[in-house]
């Protein structure tokens, strides 16, 4: 899973006239320098245009971009965030520079209707992408070499990522740095920014817990961080009413309403996270994994963790280390 490249976290963002300044500043803050935090890796992130100018966004001001396309050599990924419209053909510099560093190996993403510019570039080509709902139709019609997903956050083929509109683009980056460095870098990340480490996507992921001390009523809170702290323990949902102070018809529809899912589907949500930690910072076997994450038995933690990811648990751990 990570990638060993020099450059593995260094990242360009592509600025145009018209870009969205929500799309734009969402690389620039998940990738910003780690900082005295070490648990945070020091991204480097530079911003690019066609040529180096004021480039005017669509909220009424303007952004100095001071790099060229010249800029994109040597960093590991170069982000498409958005388009200001699709009916607007992007240059052909900008195509083709595009083009040119896919060859060289680096890893091409696009928000919301940044995958029009990619699809123009051809890198999307007889591959898996997605963008926008309101311009997923669009993008098949017009690029019909596309397998277009209109019903997920992201899509992950490796060198290419996809992403779908406005706050998936949260999503997106979340899962390159999960990817890349870890769960534990990604939670840090989150939580840093208020948002769930996880939303439910076709790409696998799931919604982990919100940041509950912000969100959730206080007993709730407790009930919840309990349940974290105590993932190897059998839970009903009577004891963890009765620990909430609440009915059990109550306790259900509060968590709902502050999770947006079940206690059954958050807790193995809770465990395979905590599986996944354990597999990337631990040598345990993968018996003493599925124990210490609270599931009853090793064919039922890999069942569990091969539907939620695609992947075998001891197969998961092996490309983290890049064994």
């Amino acid at each position: 899973m990570k990638n060993p490249a020099s450059n593995a976290d260094s990242y360009a963002v592509i600025v145009f006239d018209g870009i969205s300044p929500f799309h734009l500043s969402v690389p620039c803050i998940l990738f910003k320098k780690g900082g005295k935090n070490n648990s945070v890796p020091d991204f480097k992130v530079k911003l690019c245009a066609v040529e180096p100018s004021a480039v005017q966004t669509n909220a009424g001001y303007a952004i100095q971009v001071p790099q060229g396309l010249a800029a994109l050599k040597g960093v590991g990924t170069i982000i498409v965030p958005s388009w200001n419209d699709t009916s607007v053909p992007p240059p052909k510099k900008l195509l083709d520079a595009l083009c040119k560093a896919h060859q060289r190996g680096t890893r091409i993403v696009s928000f919301c209707l940044g995958s029009f510019v990619l699809a123009a570039a051809g890198l999307l080509d007889g591959r898996s992408a997605t963008t926008h709902w309101q311009w997923a139709a669009e993008l098949a019609q017009r690029y019909p070499r596309i397998k277009v997903k209109p019903d997920v956050l992201y899509v992950d083929e490796g060198d290419i990522v996809t992403s779908a509109g406005c706050a998936a683009a949260i999503d997106c980056c979340l899962h390159l740095i999960r990817t890349q460095h870890g769960v534990e870098v990604a939670n840090h990340i989150a939580r840093r920014m208020v948002v769930s480490p996880f939303r439910q996507g076709g790409q696998a992921q799931f919604i982990e817990q919100p940041v509950f001390d912000s969100v959730a009523p206080d007993r709730l809170s407790q009930v919840m961080d309990w349940m974290t702290q105590n993932l190897n323990a059998a839970h009903t949902l009577d004891e963890l009413a009765e620990r909430a102070l609440m009915s059990r018809r109550t306790f259900t529809r509060r968590f709902r309403q502050v999770t947006g899912t079940t206690v059954g589907q958050w807790l193995l949500n809770q465990r395979l996270a905590l599986a996944q930690r354990l597999l990337e910072m631990t040598d345990k076997p993968i018996e003493l994994v599925a124990e210490a994450a609270g599931f009853t038995s090793p064919t039922l933690f890999r069942r569990s963790f091969g539907q939620a990811f695609g992947i075998k648990p001891s197969a998961y751990r092996r490309e983290f280390r890049g064994e």
